[in-house]
């Protein structure tokens, strides 16, 4: 994704709020001085353009696909709005991809079982908003191998490119490069915490934000 497509998408998440500056007392206990919540994105036409944002992603990676997975619950929604969005991408000529996502809980009337939407085969993007454990990634991958499919790659809305665990013991990678290590795959992201820092960079109107996101970023970044 071009550099200006990914600053596109970080000012896109500051005007829907999804992106914010400040002081945020995130899920690890760290104070961030920015904080980004995809489940803000929550209109049709907010998460009709985020759809647009990951289906650019997606085909300016170069990964190979022939379907999306979405992880429930986020990954529902995210998979079934990208699905769409590269329907109707140039790029792909008419292309009509499918997706499918999992349940929580298996049913056990109907068709029962855990999967809804499209057969899981050949190559298999996971779409999900952040990774922070990668639980739902681990989770994901099994779900696909089980089914006799590949996982391709996964796509996610924000790169925070943070180290995990805690300050005197911080891990040598981020949550998105274990994964990436772990299971073999790439990681697509639409931005990353450098087009954050390069917005603080261009704009002179976030100036304020610069020197703390700076500061974490030296802290815990990668």
């Amino acid at each position: 994704m071009s550099s200006r497509n990914r600053l596109d998408f970080v000012r896109f998440s500051l005007g829907q709020g999804v992106l914010k500056f400040g002081q945020f007392t995130v899920k690890s206990g760290r104070v961030s001085p920015y904080f980004f919540n995809a489940g803000l994105f929550d209109s049709g036409k907010s998460v009709g353009e985020l759809a647009q944002f990951y289906a650019q992603a997606l085909v300016d990676s170069g990964v190979e696909f022939d379907m999306l997975f979405g992880p429930a619950y986020k990954g529902i929604s995210l998979a079934t709005a990208t699905s769409i969005a590269l329907a109707n991408h140039p790029g792909l000529n008419g292309r009509d991809v499918p997706f499918s996502f999992n349940r929580k809980e298996a049913k056990d009337h109907g068709e029962g079982g855990v999967l809804v939407g499209a057969p899981l085969q050949g190559k298999v993007v996971i779409i999900d908003d952040v990774i922070t454990a990668g639980t739902s990634v681990r989770e994901s991958v099994d779900i696909i191998r089980k089914a006799g499919a590949t996982p391709a790659a996964v796509l996610i809305a924000l790169d925070r490119m943070e180290r995990a665990g805690p300050d005197e013991a911080l891990s040598a990678h981020s949550a998105v490069q274990d994964v990436s290590q772990t299971y073999g795959i790439p990681v697509v992201s639409i931005a990353s915490l450098n087009d954050i820092m390069q917005l603080l960079d261009e704009d002179a109107g976030f100036a304020e934000h610069k020197d703390a996101v700076a500061a974490y970023r030296t802290k815990y970044g990668v």
